[in-house]
């Protein structure tokens, strides 16, 4: 019979380093990466939801075994309820994961006391790495539709600056330097087309199924393997594989990478707002608001705030997909230490990427466009060049934000 009562409490009279009654709340909440505090990325990749992912890989696991008359329907039921009733202590899950060197162990323990009778076929011929590599496929597929909505939202706002300045002139800047004119537009345009590579890359990467057993042989099942592999896929919502992979992980790289290309695509957007923020620039601003972009030391500056977490992003999540590249290179049948070192720098890929678009947004949604400040910087400089025709510069530029436009209403959900 299962139980609806919590699983891996921690031990009574059990302190933390910061144990002085002010440090309450989660041991990591964002307070050195507020680019990611409190959005719905991170919320999606946090301890408890990655505890949830990994039961419920396990409840499906139990299904699917079901289906194909490996275990009683009446197991997996009762599997299922106790995965979805569990409430695992996630800091008590972590210290015992130590023992194995990953959770799935003392978790799938528990999760057989709960299930009772059907405690047994709990896990059956499934090996640690395939729950873990699921769950963080399901945790990427649940946190992915959120970053792709938000870059939707992105991409809206994008096509409508580029419509609404199309034809607005500014000075264009090689180097940092002015140089020839262009439009607000037509630069707008290029946010849009960074930002829908990315979104688009990030929608079509590949989520599989993890299920392999022991060596990736699928002994446990005989012949009836790989069908097994496919229904648990379908369970779960998450694309099948064609082999276990194991020791071929591709699928972690590849999402990491496009990952990376998003935060890329929104960080070369804040890195253009906050040099046109400048003082000696001030041809846009970010949005006003209560206590945003204020100073400590000068209370007279406007920040650049939101522009500032996003590339607090883009920066930091090439170095995270460091160790993703680098984890292929992973042993015969099974990673050691390879496997174990992606998951915390995909977990910080999708939330700084999530927490980016999130933040890309409300930045782009009250962005304070100056077009007479374009326009005096402009004049400024066809004063330096003497009788030059900025006209003729910017005569393909209209057409240019067209075509993007077009392209972006085509591809457009």
């Amino acid at each position: 019979m299962a139980s609806d009562q919590p699983f891996g409490a921690a031990p009574a009279g059990a302190a933390g380093p910061l144990d002085e009654g002010w440090a309450a709340g989660p041991l990591d909440a964002g307070l050195l990466s507020p680019v990611r505090a409190g959005t719905a990325a991170e919320a999606l990749t946090g301890d408890a939801a990655w505890a949830r992912a990994l039961l419920d890989a396990e409840a499906a696991l139990a299904r699917a075994q079901a289906r194909a008359g490996i275990v009683p329907p009446g197991a997996a039921n009762a599997i299922t309820t106790a995965a979805r009733l569990a409430r695992p202590d996630v800091a008590d899950l972590a210290r015992r994961a130590r023992g194995a060197g990953n959770p799935v162990v003392p978790l799938v323990a528990d999760l057989r006391d709960l299930a009772g009778d059907a405690g047994r076929h709990v896990h059956r011929g499934a090996t640690s790495q395939d729950i873990m590599d699921t769950a963080a496929m399901l945790v990427a597929a649940r946190a992915r539709r959120e970053i792709v909505g938000t870059l939707d939202r992105v991409l809206l706002l994008l096509a409508g600056l580029a419509e609404r300045y199309r034809d607005t002139p500014m000075a264009g800047r090689t180097l940092s330097r002015q140089a020839l004119p262009t439009t607000f537009g037509l630069k707008a345009a290029q946010w849009l087309l960074g930002c829908l590579d990315g979104r688009d890359r990030l929608a079509s990467v590949a989520l599989p199924v993890q299920l392999g057993g022991a060596v990736g042989t699928l002994a446990a099942y005989g012949a009836d393997g790989p069908d097994v592999a496919d229904v648990f896929a379908a369970e779960l919502g998450l694309d099948r594989a064609v082999l276990p992979w194991h020791t071929r992980r591709a699928p972690v790289a590849e999402l990491g990478t496009a990952l990376a290309l998003v935060t890329g695509a929104l960080g070369k957007i804040a890195t253009d707002v906050t040099l046109l923020a400048q003082s000696e620039v001030d041809e846009v601003a970010e949005p006003a608001g209560p206590g945003r972009g204020g100073s400590s030391a000068m209370p007279h500056k406007r920040n650049p705030a939101l522009a500032t977490l996003v590339r607090s992003a883009a920066l930091q999540v090439p170095a995270q997909v460091q160790v993703l590249l680098a984890a292929q290179a992973a042993a015969h049948e099974r990673p050691a230490g390879e496997w174990h070192a992606e998951w915390q720098p995909l977990r910080e890929c999708l939330r700084l990427a999530g927490g980016a678009a999130e933040t890309a947004a409300e930045l782009l949604d009250g962005l304070e466009v100056r077009p007479d400040r374009m326009r005096a910087h402009l004049d400024d400089l066809l004063g330096l060049l003497g009788g030059h025709d900025a006209g003729a510069d910017i005569r393909a530029a209209g057409a240019l934000v067209d075509r993007a436009l077009v392209r972006y209403r085509k591809n457009s959900p």
